[in-house]
């Protein structure tokens, strides 16, 4: 079997995936018809698809793969074989599940590092009442009026594609549109179209923050997922890397794009962020305190960990939604609105282990990308997560 051949059956075997989970192919920009052959086949038996998925890995070695590529497919090959045993109806431990899909291993967090992000929150919003009570009320100050989330949205991504257009080339003809939407687990999600086009929804049922907007667009369009995706189809797939067309969830690649897009406002405009998204509010006639945001943001960040911990409490220890509510509750210091959103997340069968992505992709990008010492060194760093095939396992070995 010749390296085309391979990479061909390792796409039918992941476009498989979405006969039995819609949704699962999260992008494929590849040859239209191959899907179409998957779809007008008959529904695939989950104990196939883990079959075929350790049948390919054992025949990677013999494809003629490049190392980094070979490497690559046998990671995603690895989640694919476990995501067929899930849907097989498999009993799969959470840890080992996570690991699996993601190439990482998971463990609780540390509560005095939670008790220590309460402090320095304390400090930011002083006053009286209890911090979450500051808290809410803040978020609740901090609320984009209905009526003017297209502009603000509008406005963040004209700027952040300036910034990211500047610093990295990006086709002419890429685009982005928005689109409110509801009934989401998720506050905002990208869809990547191909030829270098995204739509990016925007969940209605979440208020949005003020402090949180700049975060969301730089996450899902610039330098975000939407830049991802389109430096990887004008290199990769151009080169003839025919993988890189297939997007599949529950895979390494999803760690790798999450910790990237969390880590995209930090690594486009850095520190003062929080000043530079002001003058964009000033601009709309909307007051933000900027220096105020990114201070909460920094210590609310040590907060991360929480939302894993709550995935380990429902699946782990199978402790009840009540419990693990009232646990996010206690430690995010958020709404029971939001900790019950949360919840619809962490419940969902396709979702349950996502949020290890941004949990473990935070920290490992974020680590790996602070070894660059100065402001070009990291932006090439970055610029290698937006181009190059990287996986977990090659993160840490570095």
């Amino acid at each position: 079997m010749n390296a085309d051949s391979f990479v061909r059956d390792y796409l039918t075997l992941g476009l498989k995936f979405d006969r039995l989970e819609e949704g699962f192919v999260d992008a494929y920009t590849g040859d239209p018809e191959l899907r179409r052959q998957v779809g007008n086949a008959p529904a695939p038996e989950p104990k196939e698809l883990a079959r075929r998925a350790r049948e390919l890995r054992k025949e990677l070695g013999n494809a003629g793969l490049p190392e980094q590529r070979a490497e690559f497919i046998d990671v995603h090959l690895r989640a694919l074989e476990c995501s067929a045993r899930k849907f097989a109806g498999e009993d799969i431990g959470f840890v080992d599940e996570v690991f699996a899909y993601f190439d990482v291993h998971i463990e609780p967090g540390d509560q005095d590092e939670y008790r220590q992000a309460h402090r320095k929150m304390d400090d930011v919003l002083a006053g009286p009442g209890s911090l979450a009570e500051r808290l809410s009320a803040h978020r609740a100050h901090d609320v984009i009026p209905a009526d003017r989330l297209q502009e603000c949205v509008d406005a963040f991504s004209s700027a952040l594609r300036d910034r990211v257009r500047a610093e990295y080339t990006l086709p002419d003809t890429e685009q982005v549109t928005y689109e409110v939407v509801g009934d989401k687990p998720w506050s905002g999600f990208n869809y990547y179209l191909g030829d270098y086009k995204s739509t990016v929804a925007i969940n209605s049922d979440l208020q949005q923050q003020m402090a949180n907007l700049p975060h969301l667009i730089a996450h899902e369009a610039y330098p975000g997922h939407h830049t991802e995706h389109c430096r990887k189809e004008a290199g990769l797939v151009a080169s003839g890397q025919m993988e890189q067309t297939l997007f599949l969830v529950n895979t390494p690649q999803c760690l790798m794009a999450e910790g990237l897009a969390d880590l995209a406002l930090k690594s486009i405009v850095g520190p003062g962020w929080g000043v530079w998204a002001q003058e964009i509010y000033a601009d709309l006639g909307l007051r933000f305190d900027g220096d105020k945001a990114e201070r909460l943001s920094e210590a609310s960040g040590q907060l991360l960990g929480v939302r894993q911990d709550a995935a380990l409490l429902l699946h782990d220890q199978h402790k009840s939604q009540d419990d693990v509510a009232a646990y996010l509750e206690r430690w995010s210091l958020t709404s029971p609105q939001r900790a019950r959103q949360s919840l619809k997340f962490l419940s969902s069968p396709l979702w349950r282990a996502y949020i290890s992505t941004y949990v473990e992709g935070y920290k490992l990008l974020g680590g790996w990308l602070d070894t660059g010492k100065t402001v070009t060194e990291r932006s090439a760093l970055f610029g290698r997560l937006l181009d190059e095939p990287l996986i977990p396992s090659a993160l840490r070995e570095h």
